[in-house]
Parts: C-alpha cells; structure tokens; sequence
C-alpha cells in the first residue's frame, strides 16, 4: 500500500512549500500551484520505476523467504512483476470559509441527485453499458446506485457506485472539499492492471473525476451568501470606539437605512443634521425623540459594518456601493417579500380565488408556488 500524500508531502519540504497537513489532506498550502505540479509527477511515466523499486526493495529485505537468491536470479533470468489492484484518485478544494463550502455542498447534493439518472451515469464513467453480472453461483450483482451517507453527525458522503467503480463527495476537515475516484479492482478496467499502466489508470480515473464536475451542476458563485447577514447584528469597530450591531428588527435602525438610502444620490454626502432629520420625518417624531447624537450613534454602527463610509477631510457620509446595494436588499426583502410572503403562509387562503386579482398579488401568489415546488424538489416539508 502506497500514499501519494506522504510522497507529495516529502518532495513539498524539500522545495521549501509551507503547510499543515491532516492524515492525507493538505488543509492549508502557501503555494498551492507548486504543490499541485509535485502532485501531477505521480502521473508521469517516470513514477513505474520508483513503484518497482519500491516493490523490489520490499520484497528482497522484508520478505526474503520468498525470493530466489541474486545469483539465482541471474542464472535463471527470473524476475517478479507486479499489478495494480485499487487505486483511488482525488482532487481536494480549499476553501477559506467552511460555512461557504457547506453551502455549497449541500447545493450540489440537492440539485443533482435527482438528475444522475443511468445515462448520465455511463457518461461519467465513460462506458456504453451499465454494469453487467458475471454468471456463476454465489456471485453478487454489481452495484448501481446514487447514495447519501451519514457516518458521523458531522460529515455526509456523496457517493456514486458503478460496478467496481467509485466517486465520493465529501468535506475533509473544516474547510476542505475533497472529491475522489475509486477503482476497487483494476482488472476491470480496460487499460488493464499491470504495474507499467499505472499512469494510463491513473489518466483514466482523472477522466472520470472531470467528467463528474461536469455533469454535476454547482451552485452560481453569486448565491453562495458570505457572513453579511450572519454577522449583521454583532457588535463592530470603529477606530477605537465600540458600537453595537445593526439590527433590521428595530424600526428605529430600519427608518435610518430607508434614511441613508434615500440620501444616497446627494453628490456630496450628508451631514448627520441631514440623516437625523430624515429619520424624524420617516418616523413621525419631534426633534427630542432621535436627536443628531443618537443619528451620530447609528451612523457608526453602519460605519462598523462598511455599509457607510466617512468622506475625508469632511464631516459627511455616503454609503459604499457595496453598502448600498447589501442595505437595499435587505430592506426591500423583508418590507416587500418576506412580509408578504409570511403573511399568505400563516394565513392560507380558502375558497375561490378572486376574480379581479390584483397584479402583485398574482405575483405574490407565483412565487408562494415556486417556494413549495422548490421545497419539494429538495425534500423540504412544508
């Protein structure tokens, strides 16, 4: 039994390639191109030789009762060959935030399950045919079939059986997406086993790995979330000073972000006389009820989330276009679909429909629908 971690992680040190290591998972590279060129020798040619002697030195130092002597060897001309049996081939992604790979994982598992039917599957292990039972007594039925595994609570398998053949989905560590080939017996292959086609066996699981990455359809980089929302009512920094988070379920924090909105084309900022006044006129309140101080207060705490940037040299605001746009969202989610959307949900509609439907309520209604077909699809109840 060979591990090509240990190898790559050998030849790594000796480049000089910082890392931190995990059994056989790199969890963390400083030049994760270089490590990626030392990983790809093991697909080279020149690697058939280092395995013989590997083989060679084992068998003629550990296990000398079965070796003929060297002048025996010369003499008769003999000599050991040696074959591939499993072989499992991987591709390791490393992501900087585990939350987001979890995201992600779970998105692929939900759209393609359902869509890797046994075409799809034949595709992806490049072959013509499913799978076929060798006749005989005792024998057992290849396997075909798309699983979802739960070992441990905290690690889910993706897996794809095909006959002797393997591809698992599933997270390494915190922040490592790990997605590997299996050949449970190489004589089933048809690049044959012998030690000499260990890089054509090696090429054609590789094949199979990107044709599985092809076929699966990934989540759009645009709706994998970062920590905005996760993270928007913790407390933040500015300067020195410490400010509380920005909390959308208060209606005061609520009026400043319509505030701020609504400021956002001035060309030259606002002042916090400018948002402390817009504030009092959205909420209906005299001048005691959100003084400059408290409007000073709220814009700091924006400040703290990078939603709201201060112009230099200036005492004015303007919201950053990044901060715009997060603010925006935000409110006009929860103002103009989740509250409506909540609302028809806790209170279902019953009888006949109407028949002069207003236009956004007919949306509204479509998207309720798309809601419960989608919870469906991904095994939601609702």
């Amino acid at each position: 039994m060979s591990n090509g971690h240990e190898y790559v992680a050998c030849q790594a040190r000796k480049a000089g390639i910082r890392f931190t290591k995990e059994g056989n998972c790199f969890t963390d590279v400083s030049d994760a191109a270089a490590l990626a060129e030392i990983a790809e020798t093991l697909r080279s040619p020149d690697v058939v030789g280092h395995l013989e002697q590997v083989c060679e030195r084992w068998i003629y130092s550990a296990c000398l009762c079965f070796a003929l002597t060297l002048e025996e060897r010369e003499r008769t001309g003999f000599r050991y060959s040696y074959s591939d049996y499993q072989l499992e081939y991987s591709r390791n992604l490393l992501f900087k935030s585990g939350r987001q790979m979890e995201e992600l994982f779970n998105g692929v598992i939900d759209r393609v399950r359902a869509a890797l039917d046994v075409k799809t599957l034949k595709t992806i292990f490049g072959t013509k045919r499913r799978p076929f039972r060798h006749k005989g007594k005792g024998k057992k039925a290849p396997r075909l079939e798309v699983v979802v595994e739960k070992p441990k609570y905290d690690l889910t398998v993706f897996k794809i059986h095909f006959g002797k053949l393997t591809v698992k989905l599933y997270t390494k560590g915190e922040r490592v997406l790990r997605i590997e080939v299996i050949v449970h017996n190489a004589r089933t292959l048809p690049c044959g086993c012998s030690l000499p086609k260990f890089p054509q066996i090696v090429a054609h699981l590789s094949n199979i790995l990107n044709r599985f990455l092809d076929v699966i359809h990934c989540v759009d980089k645009a709706f994998i979330s970062d920590d905005t929302l996760d993270r928007l009512a913790d407390p933040s920094q500015v300067g020195r000073t410490r400010v509380g988070g920005v909390d959308l379920n208060k209606p005061r924090l609520r009026a400043v972000v319509e505030a701020v909105i609504s400021l956002a084309p001035a060309p030259n900022g606002f002042k916090v006389a400018d948002l402390a006044a817009k504030v009092r006129e959205m909420m209906g309140v005299g001048p005691d009820a959100y003084t400059s101080r408290q409007a000073a207060y709220d814009l700091k705490k924006l400040q703290g989330k990078h939603l709201v940037h201060k112009i230099s040299r200036s005492r004015r605001y303007q919201p950053t276009s990044e901060g715009l746009r997060t603010m925006t969202a935000l409110l006009v989610l929860r103002e103009k679909v989740i509250k409506p959307l909540l609302a028809g949900a806790g209170r279902p509609r019953h009888g006949r429909e109407l028949e002069n439907q207003c236009s956004i309520d007919a949306h509204y209604e479509a998207i309720r629908l798309q809601m419960y077909n989608l919870f469906q699809f991904v095994g939601i109840a609702v």
